[in-house]
């Protein structure tokens, strides 16, 4: 289904003319080495450009449609027209001259054997280059002096022939075009699962870069590396038969997909990227604003545009006409290695999945301190809910992110990871902040629980509510603020000494924390010990003359609502009296 998938979004944007036709593909390249017809070099042109990354400008390699980069598993093998200096020039900045020299002898091979025959300018001085080109003396060349460290660190190189890039010279393009069909797959004739037609499969198919976390060389979506995997005794990715169009059709898509790094999102260690089978970015960037923000619509924007599409209707975004009913895929990809796990591969309409992630929003929706920027909460500030913020490794749990995102797509329960995470957080940092409110209140809104009913699952505190465990965390906040108003700037509250046993064993905790209220109270100016008291005695009206020996887990999340509904509560008013 993935594979399917993605050679069909290839093919749509190949009619397009966005994607190189098979044997090509995008390479990042650094430099040009600039040569003439004798193949002499006379200089080294940089081809790098400015991009914006944050609020920083840095120099990145340009991308250049080059002949199809081959699959490196081992051994020596060049690229056609391109490669790092080790192949190009026989130096690199690993200290291995002996492998350099075999880089070189290969890609000299590889360029005498496409280009001997072709009778044209830019073939002929490569030639001469490879002929001529000494690698013990290339590190004291004066056209690589500027340049030579960064080289070195290992960056890709194309060549330059009388100021023309050797890939644009229609007889080179023409013998390499030949060269790569005239290879054909290394495998037998068999059904490609893909397309259904017979013919060679690929052994090996291409790797997959810009995964972070995977090789920098590329991984490996499909890859049988072990008997355990294999049947019949098929060997490699013959146990799952791949034609050779298919093969390049479906890594060029996702590779395509990867380098996009606008619509890239990582949710803890999983990359997600989708697309329109339709192929239109504007799909894309609507998605992406609606989990990540978006630099050109504002919240209300989006929201409006959402509520539409929800709805049914077709919306214009970016000067594209989105359809509700457009087919979308959703795919997670995480590194393992030298391989890539699929954390999830999800298809629906693009309505449909914007309707999911609305609701999930919705449930979400809780009072926000003034302090907090966020409109809505992303998915990665939820999975940070659940870190240690002081820690040298945030990361969530590793399949966290995953399971969380499918969660939302899908409109089903949420992971009971993601609750137990958040909750050993609350415990250390006995507190509780608006994202992990959130949190609580969205997970049992979707996955019901009868110790935590929806009368205590507000957006706002709801003073009428008399469930036990609720207005146990009301009172635990509110005896808090009498302590806070008794000893102003005091460093050690009930909140660090009690919170976490407080709701767990209320019945050992909450009569040492009344008792104590009451001489907290004595040391309030009247007007002030009235306003509290009045509020203490309500709140003990609520609860039953002896208090619960222990809560639960759901019971703890209905006292950690309370807790937090009050403290804001309390907030809100000291802000509007301040501000009257």
């Amino acid at each position: 289904m993935i594979l399917q998938a993605l050679t069909a979004y290839y093919q749509q944007l190949s009619r397009q003319g966005v994607i190189a036709p098979p044997g090509w593909g995008r390479v990042k390249i650094s430099y040009a080495l600039c040569i003439d017809e004798t193949g002499s070099l006379r200089q080294t042109v940089c081809v790098k450009g400015e991009e914006h990354k944050g609020k920083k400008i840095v120099m990145v390699p340009q991308e250049m449609v080059l002949p199809a980069p081959v699959k490196k598993t081992s051994g020596v093998l060049s690229n056609f027209l391109w490669e790092n200096p080790g192949y190009l020039l026989g130096i690199d900045g690993k200290g291995d001259p002996a492998k350099s020299a075999k880089c070189f002898a290969a890609s000299k091979a590889l360029h005498e054997k496409l280009l001997s025959g072709v009778d044209s300018p830019a073939a002929r001085g490569i030639l001469r280059f490879f002929q001529n080109w000494d690698p013990e003396k290339a590190a004291e060349h004066p056209a690589l002096q500027e340049a030579l460290e960064d080289i070195l660190k290992g960056v890709n190189l194309t060549f330059l022939v009388n100021f023309q890039y050797a890939y644009e010279d229609p007889l080179i393009r023409h013998a390499w075009e030949r060269y790569y069909a005239a290879k054909g797959a290394d495998g037998p004739e068999m059904i490609c699962l893909v397309t259904g037609e017979k013919g060679p499969v690929e052994r090996v198919h291409p790797a997959i870069k810009n995964v972070r976390g995977a090789q920098s060389s590329g991984a490996a979506l499909v890859s049988f590396n072990a008997p355990a995997f294999c049947s019949y005794g098929a060997e490699q990715n013959l146990n799952a038969p791949t034609g050779r169009f298919a093969a390049f059709a479906y890594t060029t898509a996702l590779n395509h997909l990867l380098a996009d790094w606008r619509h890239v999102y990582y949710v803890g260690d999983t990359a997600v990227i989708c697309w329109a089978e339709s192929a239109q970015p504007a799909y894309q960037d609507l998605f992406g604003g609606c989990f990540m923000g978006s630099e050109y619509y504002d919240a209300g924007d989006l929201d409006g545009m959402v509520k539409a599409l929800c709805a049914g209707q077709a919306v214009l975004y970016d000067q594209t006409l989105l359809d509700p009913e457009m087919e979308f895929y959703v795919l997670g990809l995480a590194p393992n290695a030298a391989r890539l796990s699929v954390r999830f591969f999800l298809k629906n309409t693009f309505g449909k999945f914007l309707e999911n992630a609305r609701a999930h929003q919705q449930r979400l929706e809780i009072v926000r301190p003034s302090y907090d920027k966020f409109p809505t909460i992303p998915v990665w500030k939820l999975l940070d809910e659940t870190v240690n913020q002081n820690s040298r490794d945030k990361q969530p749990a590793p399949r966290l992110g995953g399971e969380l995102l499918r969660s939302i797509l899908e409109n089903t329960p949420y992971p009971a990871t993601l609750l137990n995470g958040m909750t050993l957080r609350i415990r250390a940092q006995r507190q509780i902040t608006r994202g992990q409110a959130a949190i609580i209140k969205a997970y049992y809104l979707k996955n019901n629980h009868p110790d935590v009913p929806k009368e205590v699952l507000t957006v706002h505190l709801n003073p009428d509510c008399e469930q036990i465990p609720y207005t146990l965390g009301r009172l635990f906040s509110l005896l808090e603020a009498i302590q806070d108003a008794a000893n102003p700037g005091i460093n050690t509250t009930i909140r660090d000494k009690y919170f976490s046993s407080a709701s767990a064993t209320p019945a050992i905790v909450f009569p040492t924390l009344v008792n104590l209220a009451q001489k907290h109270l004595r040391k309030l100016n009247p007007g002030t010990a009235v306003y509290y008291d009045r509020q203490l005695t309500e709140l003990m009206s609520k609860l039953p003359r002896v208090y619960p020996a222990r809560l639960n887990l759901p019971q703890q999340g209905s006292f950690q609502l309370g807790y937090y509904h009050q403290n804001q509560s309390r907030y809100q008013k000291k802000e509007e009296k301040e501000n009257a």
